[in-house]
């Protein structure tokens, strides 16, 4: 076990929760559940920070899943993009720290929050990479509820097409959203076979265990000529015990006794290291 990963992981989750609590506004369950997957990306394996953020050469990370953008938020403060006192202005009125990515904020490649557009804008971006003769890499992280829409399916089938290798979606399965499970709304599994037979190479890991994602990372590409889907099983609301597979935590705001004992349960979780 990468002891240091596993208390970065922690080390996010008390401070998503503390942003969270402070602004009263949030998604917090998805935040939770799509951040050890944040943690690995930012510090084992991608090519991009503060110092070469405009260089052509830098990997790209887009995060389609655009509401939890308190994990975004929290990983790029710990990567030095701006300082982590800026996050005490979430959602607050005249700041650039908001409920969705924006480009206002250093650190993030594209501007997301319309379901449904990360794996387009990445699959443009993979295809520029391969017209500049470049080698970077373009990562995108997807919700399982927006994979109702359309756009993912043209996307997935252009990737295929265009043989790109250099592309890595990531879904975070934690198969719950907003009003029910993902399946009661708008069932897309089989997602493993579905991608498989649009041409893609794909791969099923604990989304929580930050071994298994690096070296899962560190594989890419799944297959030569393939773009690669890294289907992230995850528990929403994890790290919590009353929050976890939780509906109303989707975007639920914990009182202040729910906060304390969320701190307390991270707290112990990392004395267990």
């Amino acid at each position: 076990m990468e002891e240091s990963l596993v208390k970065k992981s922690i080390a996010y989750r008390k401070s998503i929760l503390k942003y969270i609590y402070k602004a009263k506004a949030g998604h917090t369950g998805g935040s939770l559940s799509c951040v050890d997957v944040l943690n690995v990306l930012y510090n084992r394996i991608m090519n991009v920070g503060p110092t070469n953020f405009d260089s052509p050469d830098r990997d790209r990370y887009v995060q389609s899943k655009g509401h939890c953008v308190e994990a975004l938020f929290v990983v790029l403060a710990d990567q030095g993009f701006f300082p982590e006192s800026e996050l005490e202005t979430l959602c607050q009125y005249d700041s650039h720290f908001i409920g969705h990515p924006t480009r206002k904020v250093r650190g993030v490649e594209q501007n997301t929050g319309a379901l449904g557009h990360g794996l387009s804008l990445s699959v443009g971006m993979a295809i520029a990479a391969k017209l500049d003769n470049k080698d970077y890499k373009v990562f995108t992280l997807m919700g399982d509820g927006e994979l109702a829409e359309g756009s993912n399916w043209e996307a997935a089938l252009t990737a295929s097409h265009y043989k790109l290798d250099n592309l890595c979606a990531i879904i975070d399965y934690n198969k719950l959203q907003i009003s029910a499970p993902t399946r009661d709304v708008c069932n897309t599994d089989p997602i493993a076979d579905k991608f498989k037979s649009f041409g893609w190479e794909v791969i099923e890991v604990d989304g929580h265990d930050v071994d298994v994602l690096e070296e899962t990372f560190r594989s890419l590409p799944l297959a030569a000529g393939k773009p690669s889907l890294v289907v992230a099983h995850t528990v929403k609301g994890k790290g919590i015990s009353y929050m976890e597979n939780v509906l109303k935590w989707h975007h639920g705001v914990p009182s202040e006794e729910q906060y304390a004992q969320a701190q307390k349960e991270l707290d112990e979780a990392l004395l267990m290291i």
